[in-house]
């Protein structure tokens, strides 16, 4: 029209620098969480953010914690199916290390070691498709919704995959020793 002086809108979508700086360590956790093991979370990792280097142009705006969930979760997936059997290792103690207070003692941090020990273990037995539910509902606090929307799940099969994968990681956690009991 002439004489329009309105400038374009901004684009909507994040510049690649801030893709890297706020969801890198996200990617890298949530990588690490599935595949168990930190040199294939961060070949991981990196696979996504190529991935994103080369798509941030299609980008539709939306939900984009989604698409990288999206992304991360079918990248995972396919490394998977190529492997045909996953191979897993515990986290490491210093990767699950959060004080459970500003002040734990000896006790307390040797509880919460072992507790994460045992967790990491139940999570490491689940297949794919429930560690995936699992890890973004429990760990990275997606809703039901969100997940469905990452991962192109219906809401029932979100729904019964986290429950599985719980109901699944109890009955592990139950058949698992607890360290220093009656020691």
């Amino acid at each position: 029209m002439p004489g329009d002086d309105r400038e374009p809108l901004p684009d909507p979508r994040p510049s690649w620098e801030q893709v890297a700086e706020e969801y890198g360590p996200r990617i890298y956790q949530m990588a690490l969480r599935l595949s168990g093991n930190p040199d294939e979370a961060a070949d991981l990792a990196q696979d996504v953010f190529v991935r994103v280097y080369r798509n941030l142009h299609r980008y539709e705006p939306g939900t984009f914690d989604g698409w990288l969930y999206r992304i991360t979760k079918n990248l995972f997936l396919d490394r998977v199916r190529k492997r045909q059997r996953v191979r897993l290792q515990s986290l490491g103690e210093e990767e699950w290390e959060q004080p459970a207070s500003a002040d734990p003692g000896p006790a307390d941090v040797m509880e919460r070691r072992a507790l994460e020990t045992r967790l990491q273990t139940a999570l490491d037995g689940l297949g794919p498709d429930f560690r995936l539910a699992v890890v973004l509902c429990d760990v990275e606090g997606l809703s039901y919704e969100e997940i469905s929307e990452a991962t192109g799940w219906p809401m029932g099969t979100v729904r019964s995959r986290i429950h599985r994968g719980r109901r699944q990681m109890r009955e592990t956690l139950a058949r698992l020793p607890l360290e220093g009991a009656g020691a």
